[in-house]
This record gives structure tokens, sequence and C-alpha cells, in this order.
């Protein structure tokens, strides 16, 4: 069976603690791998080595960092299918989905290649008699990254790229459900020249992630993952002086008005809510029809569901994998037989789903639930799953209210044909993110993804030009210079003038 090791200081670090975690091939069921959990002297190792890195690579030049990131850059781009691949072996997304998750987290190592202009800083001169104040930005060192397995190849591509090019050193925590592609991530970091030290893989549990949240030497968390969990971290890590960028979970809505056109609006409903299997943070998961629009809104995504081929990732037919383990399945289709008691009604039931030849994958069908309650399980807990609520209101104010209410405001979007109505959307919605007849506001890797509320804690979005000010912090300078042909001008107690 393959073993996935950690990557400390530049080479694969055999697991020490005895511990291991089985991964496992979702359309299959089988156990293909085990990956090392690390111990607590374990984690120490991971920041020692990106402690020692930062010694050097803090004070490398940007051109230094900039053509290691264009190399890697390259090399990512030539391994497309490799890393896409290993996603689909171990996530079980459909091979294409994966290939664009890897074009997303390249979108941000193309920015980390422009950081000689992101961290340009500010001059103004003469602010008083021969006074100049100049600000800066600077690296804070070693930071860490606590990633979901969701996106085992993306978002930590959100993260390291942009630390280590603004001169951080980084220690990645995976998801131990899928971590062969951060391995290749670092290796392939290392074969486009970056330092020992300066990328490191640590595999583990909680036992790994409560020895970064803990440690002096981190200066820096970023996280993506459930709201719970991010609340942990956040609390945790900034209890212990640390920065902390912690993205929560989501229950991502989609408002239709009367005037949508209603086949763009049904197949955008099915590619944000069952894309992935649901397993994304920017998923559809409730849509909000206005008015008489919600009968006919619900046969066409019917209509479209119906059509989805399920099957291995890697099978080209395919459109939808499984979910990631039998537990998650199980947990997600509980939110489907349970839903008709709570009263919805269930036009879709995707449980008891199989794939011929593959009965013991991890599969589930797709779930269309209409008519459901604010106070239902289906539309209060986020499901991570295929499964599409549809709530009905009379009119757009009410429509924002039920919106508004949510304890999460991740990303959200409206379809309408109706500009000063889409307006109004954008500026009355709480989310961070909005889309107008787009389904999934995923920002481009130039502006900053993040939610609100019960789905963003800490200050800062991720990449972008927030990426960029969370990795690093500002300092002023102020500078005077004698002028030769000054006399010496004696003491001066007084507060410095500046006029």
């Amino acid at each position: 069976m393959k073993t996935v090791n950690h990557w400390i200081g530049g080479k694969t670090v055999e697991g020490a603690s005895g511990n291991y975690g089985p991964v496992t091939d979702p359309a299959t069921g089988e156990v293909t791998t085990r990956v090392a959990l690390a111990s607590p002297e374990e984690v120490d190792a991971a920041v020692a080595a990106a402690k020692d890195a930062y010694a050097t690579w803090g004070t490398s030049s940007l051109s230094t960092r900039t053509a290691i990131l264009f190399r890697y850059r390259a090399l990512l781009d030539a391994h497309r299918d490799e890393l896409a691949a290993l996603i689909t072996a171990e996530h079980g997304k459909v091979h294409s989905d994966a290939l664009g998750e890897v074009a997303r987290g390249l979108e941000i190592v193309e920015l980390a290649c422009g950081i000689t202009t992101q961290l340009k800083g500010e001059l103004s001169t003469q602010v008083s008699n021969r006074v100049d104040v100049s600000a800066i930005r600077q690296s804070l060192g070693v930071v860490a990254g606590i990633t979901p397995f969701n996106f085992p190849a993306m978002v930590p591509m959100w993260m390291f790229p942009l630390a280590v090019a603004c001169g951080n050193t980084f220690v990645l925590k995976p998801s131990e459900k899928d971590p062969s592609t951060a391995n290749l991530l670092a290796e392939l970091a290392a074969e486009a020249g970056l330092p020992d030290g300066v990328l490191n893989v640590l595999h583990g549990d909680k036992v790994a992630v409560d020895g970064l949240l803990n440690h002096p030497d981190v200066a820096a968390v970023s996280f993506v993952g459930s709201t719970p969990i991010a609340r942990y971290i956040h609390t945790t890590a900034s209890a212990n002086g640390k920065r902390v960028q912690a993205l929560g979970g989501a229950k991502n809505h989609m408002l239709v008005l009367p005037d949508a056109d209603l086949d763009a609006a049904a197949d955008a409903a099915v590619s944000a809510a069952y894309g992935s299997a649901g397993e994304r943070c920017m998923a559809i998961s409730a849509v909000v029809a206005v008015g008489s629009v919600g009968d006919e809104l619900v046969a066409k995504i019917k209509e479209r569901a119906e059509k989805i081929k399920i099957g291995p990732g890697n099978d080209p037919a395919s459109e939808m994998g499984p979910l990631i383990t039998a537990a998650h399945r199980d947990k997600v289709a509980s939110y489907v037989t349970g839903a008709a008691a709570q009263g919805a009604d269930v036009i879709l039931d995707g449980t008891g789903y199989t794939v011929e030849g593959f009965e013991n994958g991890h599969w589930i069908g797709l779930s269309l639930l209409d008519n459901v309650s604010t106070g239902s399980d289906a539309y209060q807990d986020e499901i991570f799953g295929p499964v599409l609520c549809v709530l009905r209101v009379d009119t757009y104010e009410e429509g924002v209210a039920l919106m508004n209410a949510s304890p999460f405001g991740n990303g959200t979007a409206i379809f309408t044909r109706d500009g000063g109505a889409a307006r109004r959307f954008q500026l009355e919605i709480q989310a961070g993110m909005v889309g107008v007849n787009v389904p999934i506001p995923v920002p481009v890797g130039y502006h900053s993804f993040g939610g609100w509320k019960d789905s963003l804690f800490g200050d800062h979005h991720i990449y972008g030009n927030d990426g960029v000010h969370f990795y690093t912090r500002g300092k002023v300078v102020t500078t005077r210079w004698p002028d030769p042909a000054d006399a010496p001008a004696g003491v001066d107690l007084g507060f410095p003038r500046n006029h």
C-alpha cells in the first residue's frame, strides 16, 4: 500500500509517530493509501525547517522569488493532468472538474509572479523641512495553511504562492483525506528552485492543527473549512497572538425574479448545486423563487438534473463523481430522507443510488427539495452534497430578507433582466461575493475571495490585495538627513515640527 509521508526541509520525511490515516478511492470504497499523521515533535521539526529557511528567504530579492515562481508556474502547467488525476483518485471529482481546480489555483501563482508591483511602497517627500516619509511592507516569518479536502490543489495554491512571494516560509497542513496532491505541489516547487524549507507539507489530524495553532514560531494561520472549525482556528490562534484568516462554511442562495431567463437560471442552478457533487463552499444550495416563477423553475431544474450522468471521476462520460467518504454520503442522505417529515416536497431523491461495477463506492444521486421551510434541517445546515433546496417567496423584498437572515454570508446570486433590481440587490444583500446572472461568483485572482458573517473569521479575505496584506505587515519610516551646509542646530526637546 502506498504511504504518503511529510515533506520537510526539501525532502520526503517518513512519519515517526507510528500513526497513519486511511485514504480511500471514493469510486470503489477501497483504501488505497495511508497517510502519516504528525506528532507534536514532527510539527516542531516542520516549523523549525521553515524558520531556518526564513533567515535567508526573508531577505531574498524580489527578482529571485519571481524567477522561481515563473518556473513553478510552467511546471504546474506541464503537470496539470497528473495533478488532476491525483485529485480524482482521492477526492473523486471528475477529471474535467479537477483540471478546472488546477487552473483556478494557477491564477494565484500568476498573481504571485507579479509580486514586484504588489509590494511597491509609498513615499512622501518634504513633509517637513528635509523630512521624507516612506511606507513599506515586510514579511511575517513562518506562516501556516490548513486546507480542506474538497480542493486539495486550489486552496493550498490560494495560500502558499503569495505567502512565499512576500518573503515568508510556509507549513501546509492539507486534509488527511486526500493528501497526495499537496506533496506533488511541494515537489514541483522544489524542482522550480524553491529553497529547502521554504515550503513544507505536514500531514496530520487535530494534533498537527493544534501544534501549529499553539507554536510560538508560527506568525499567521490561513484556514478554509467548516464554520465550527474556522471559529476554533480563529479563537485559538488569535489567543496565541497570531494573525488569522479563517474562511468558514456557507449556505449560498440564488434569487430568481419573475423576469429572469428561466432556462439560464435552471442551467445555472443545476451546475452550481450539483457540480463537484456539491462539495464546495461556493455551491448554490438554496434557490429562492419569487412569485409565480417557482413551479416552472422547479420543473426545468428537475428535467436537467435527471440527465446528469454519475460515475467514476476517471470516466470521461461522468459528469458527477462520488462523495469523499461513506460517512459523509450517509450524512448527506439523512437530510433527504428526513425532508418530507419537515414539510418539504421531495422532487428528486438521490439516496440509495449506486453505479454498476462500483457498488462499494460512496455514491449518492441528485436530490431536489421544493417548498423547503427556513426552520428545516436541510435549510439550516451546510449539507455539502448534491442537495438543492427551493424556497418560495412572494416578493423581492421578502427574498432578500430571507437571505439576509441566514447566519452565513459567503456567496450569493440574483437572476434577472432588470438592471435596477440587480444594482439594488448587490447593495442590499449581506454577503461577501455577489453574482448577477452568475451562479458561482468566485473572484478572479487579482480580486479577493471571502464572505461575511459566519463565513469568515478575521479581517482579511484570501488572495488578491487582501492576501498580500495578510502575508505582510506595514512599516512607516520618517527620515531627515542633514544638509552639509547646515550649521549644528543644537538640542531641541520640543515636538517635531511639520510646518
